[in-house]
């Protein structure tokens, strides 16, 4: 089997949610040389936009969501520990990562935070369906620092609440503290300019590369 129709394997049992599958394949892509930031890239990430985008279509429901996240957590374990082999020491900066209130599928939440540790962000992981006021204690919390607020929405509604964490940020006068970049399947980049967010990114690998620049 060619490493290209490994990396499809992969992204398919996100899209099946194979749980087993999805491990047996992961192992499977290491085993083959590939390495782990491909496997997480071009497999996991392309599933996952997969789910989403059918989610958004009506066509895939939570518990379809629910299981293809535990497909990609068995996947994960596998990964993780190559990944961070690489993990530089180098500081970037303090990421502070959420998924909007009102949403629990953290299936992409989890993999940008990864993604960001292993290079160079320190992160504060507040988890899902966080309220604006726990985002503002935390930026200033950490006020003195370089930070970034990446935050994650599945669905359309809970996009919206982007909106609402823009203009609490700045109300609070904090907007010129912190970096902000969202991302989530409906998130496009006309949504991050017209609520004058930094940045957005099409999967985890991306917001790591945009996170570095965004933040040099």
């Amino acid at each position: 089997m060619s490493n290209q129709e490994i990396l499809n394997k992969l992204r398919d049992t996100i899209v099946i949610q194979d749980i087993k599958g999805c491990v047996a394949a992961a192992k499977e892509a290491l085993e083959a040389g590939i390495s782990a930031f491909t496997a997480i890239n071009e497999g996991l990430a392309a599933g996952m936009k997969i789910v989403g985008d059918k989610y958004e279509l009506g066509e895939l429901y939570l518990p379809h969501i629910m299981i293809s996240a535990k497909a990609m957590d068995g996947a994960m374990e596998i990964l993780t520990p190559e990944l961070e082999k690489d993990k530089t020491t180098e500081s970037v900066g303090t990421a502070i990562t959420f998924v909007q209130q009102g949403d629990i599928h953290e299936i992409g939440h989890r993999l940008v935070s990864i993604m960001l540790s292993v290079n160079g962000f320190n992160i504060v992981d507040l988890g899902v369906d966080v309220p604006n006021e726990t985002i503002i204690d935390e930026i200033n919390k950490l006020n003195d620092g370089k930070i970034l607020l990446v935050g994650s929405a599945l669905m359309t509604t809970s996009m919206q609440g982007q909106k609402d964490t823009m203009e609490a940020i700045e109300e609070e006068g904090l907007r010129d503290s912190v970096k902000i970049m969202f991302g989530g399947a409906p998130v496009s980049e006309n949504w991050i300019k017209e609520i004058g967010a930094d940045a957005t990114a099409k999967n985890a690998a991306d917001a790591a590369r945009i996170a570095i620049k965004i933040m040099n």
